[in-house]
Order: structure tokens, then C-alpha cells, then sequence
């Protein structure tokens, strides 16, 4: 199978120390022999990920991005530890090195084993040739796959103080409000009403603890190279945390794009949500309910703070921009997905639609 996942040259101003990243892990992986040639992965708009490929082996390198940060984001730390925990449990790459010492490259880093096998985008791939049958499966596996995450007992696999799941909901609601207020630039509706909406339709009592990821989409994962229908891991765990799984499972639907979908909705397409073959999201709702057993009744407040949360993320990547602390011209129109989200989150009380 033709790589899917390809890398790129290094873009200026992300370079890395190569020797010093070369020193420390010959000093914790002894057996690693000759010097990494260095490129970056293209994809994705916060953590900056690198391919380190040495002549034995291949890893990959994650750090945060330049320029100022969210006090709680990118936390390079979290990643490692959950993945860490994780192995056995649900499909993560082999975790090898973590440093919070940034004299070595300016900013804390961890590396981990490269997982092989295709990651894709927005589109299935022609030359798979798949029908519907074969997207049903990827669909099916891949919430499956989310169902065993929110299953995993955490206490049991080193977790238990990872994160404290009372009051999970109430933080992230007051919490995202908080960094949109840090993160607002004058082009950008405020959107107050959502805000309110939120705070003010927060459930009396949450709906259990579990590992949740956060950031679970299918193009944060890596599928298996012999039958893509299934995950080989799952990356990206910045944000992972203990939690109301519901929490979890709403951030997850906010990138869940049908094909139908109205045009401002298809702006945010990251997966192939919308071929053919896959669940609607009620339909994704209805299947969650069925392997958990969970009570699922009132999703649309974890609905909304997930396209409300995706909304905070984009502007506080668009912020940077905005403020000259980033360059990338990838980021310039990122104030209107912000803006696209908030409108989408109004539409989504309004009507209580999935």
C-alpha cells in the first residue's frame, strides 16, 4: 500500500536541534546506531510532529508549537504518560523518550516508535476501492474502538491520578469560555449568547468517569497497513483527561461533517465522515447507547460544547496568527471557522438537532 502519511521538508522557523535530539536519546535507546534524517508532518495546527528516521529505525518526535501557548495546552507530559498507560488497553505507539528539560531543543518533547500504516484526511482513498461495506467497518471499529477507550479502568492501568473526574463538566465549560475571552481578537464575534447557553444547561450530575481522549477523530489515527478498516493507533492525546465520557463523545460528533451538511459545515471537514458507508451521527449516537449501556438522553449540551470547544481551539491557533506570534499563512482564515462554529453552535440550541 502507497504511503499515505507523507512528510515534508522542515518549515522555516520550526527547525530542530538535531544533535541535541540525537545525544540524549543515544544515551536512552543505547542500541540506536547512525545519524536521523529529519522531516515534518504537514497535518495538523497545534503540537508540531517530526519524523526521525535513523538507519534501524523510525520514530517520530512531538513538541509544542512556537511562540506563546495556552497555560494548559500542549502538554507534551499528558501525551506520554496516557500512551504510556494505555498500551495493551487500545491500539497507542510504543512511547520511548519524554524530557521537560528545554535546554535541549527550547520546549519540552517525548518520541515514540513509528506506527506503519495509511492516515487519512478527508477522503477514502480511489484506489482502495472500497464499497460501503468496507466504510461501515472502518466506521463501526473506529467508535468501537472509542467505546473500549471509555471502558478502560483507569485506576487499574496506572491512571487513577491523572486528572480529577468530579466536576469535569463544569470546569470545561468555564474553561473554554475563559481561553475564548484570552484568545478574542476584535474581528470576532463574541458570542456571548452560546457562553451563556452553555453555563446555564450544564446537566446537575455527570455521566460517569472514564480516559477520555479529547481529540478523537478518524484523522488522528493510524490504521492498520494490511486492513484499514481497523486502527493500528490512536495519537494526539494532548488533551486527554478523566471525565464525563459524554464530554468526550460530543467533541467527537462537533468533526462528525455529513454530506449533506449546510456549506459552512463542510469548511470543517478534517475525515471522510460523510462517505458513503458511514453512520450519521444519530446513528453514532444510537450505536454508543447500545455497546455502553449509557444514557444518552439530553446529548445536545454535549453537542454544542463540542462545536463550541472546536471553536475555542480554532481561535486561540488563529490568535497567534493574528498577533504576529505565528506566520503560517495556513492560519489566516481560521477567524472565519471560528466564526462559521459559533454560528453553527447557535443553530444547533436553536433547533436541538444533531
Amino acid at each position: 500500500m502507497a504511503e499515505i502519511n507523507p512528510t515534508v521538508e522542515v518549515r522555516k522557523g520550526e527547525e530542530l536541534d538535531i544533535d541535541a535530539i540525537d545525544t540524549v536519546l543515544k544515551k536512552a535507546l543505547p542500541d540506536l546506531k547512525g545519524k536521523p534524517e529529519v522531516t515534518q508532518y504537514p497535518s495538523g495546527a497545534s503540537n508540531l510532529t517530526y519524523a526521525l528516521d535513523y538507519p534501524e529505525r523510525r520514530m517520530v518526535l512531538r513538541r509544542p508549537p512556537f511562540g506563546d501557548k495556552p497555560k494548559s495546552g500542549h502538554d507534551m507530559s499528558r501525551e506520554y504518560k496516557v500512551m504510556s498507560g494505555l498500551k495493551g488497553e487500545v491500539p497507542v505507539p510504543d512511547t520511548l523518550y519524554y524530557t521537560d528539560d528545554p535546554s535541549i531543543i527550547g520546549a519540552e518533547f517525548y518520541v515514540m516508535d513509528r506506527s506503519e500504516g495509511p492516515l487519512i484526511h478527508n477522503m477514502i482513498p480511489k484506489e482502495w476501492g472500497w464499497s460501503e461495506k468496507e466504510t461501515r467497518q472502518l466506521c463501526e471499529n473506529f467508535f468501537q474502538t472509542l467505546v473500549d477507550l471509555h471502558s478502560v479502568d483507569y485506576e487499574a492501568v496506572g491512571l487513577g491520578d491523572f486528572g480529577k473526574p468530579q466536576g469535569y463538566v463544569n470546569r470545561q465549560i468555564t474553561g473554554w469560555n475563559r481561553r475564548f475571552e484570552a484568545a478574542w481578537t476584535d474581528d470576532i464575534e463574541k458570542f456571548e449568547d452560546v457562553q451563556s447557553w452553555l453555563v446555564d444547561n450544564m446537566p446537575a450530575k455527570e455521566r460517569g468517569a472514564a480516559i477520555i481522549h479529547g481529540d478523537y477523530r478518524i484523522d488522528n489515527c493510524i490504521l492498520k497497513a494490511s486492513d484499514p478498516t481497523q486502527i493500528e493507533a490512536i495519537l494526539d492525546w494532548e488533551i486527554s483527561a478523566l471525565g464525563d465520557p459524554m464530554m468526550d463523545l460530543g467533541n467527537t460528533l462537533a468533526y462528525w461533517i455529513h454530506a449533506d451538511d449546510p456549506p459552512f459545515m463542510q469548511m470543517m471537514v478534517r475525515q471522510p465522515s460523510g462517505a458513503p458507508g458511514m453512520m450519521t451521527r444519530q446513528e453514532i449516537l444510537d450505536f454508543y447507547a447500545e455497546k455502553t449501556g449509557a444514557d444518552v438522553s439530553g446529548f445536545q449540551f454535549y453537542y454544542v460544547y463540542g462545536i463550541w470547544r472546536l471553536a475555542v481551539i480554532i481561535q486561540q491557533i488563529y490568535a497567534r496568527f493574528y498577533r504576529g506570534q505565528n506566520d503560517n499563512p495556513r492560519f489566516k482564515d481560521y477567524g472565519q471557522m471560528t466564526s462559521a462554529l459559533g454560528q453553527l453552535a447557535r443553530l444547533k440550541i436553536k433547533t436541538g438537532e444533531l
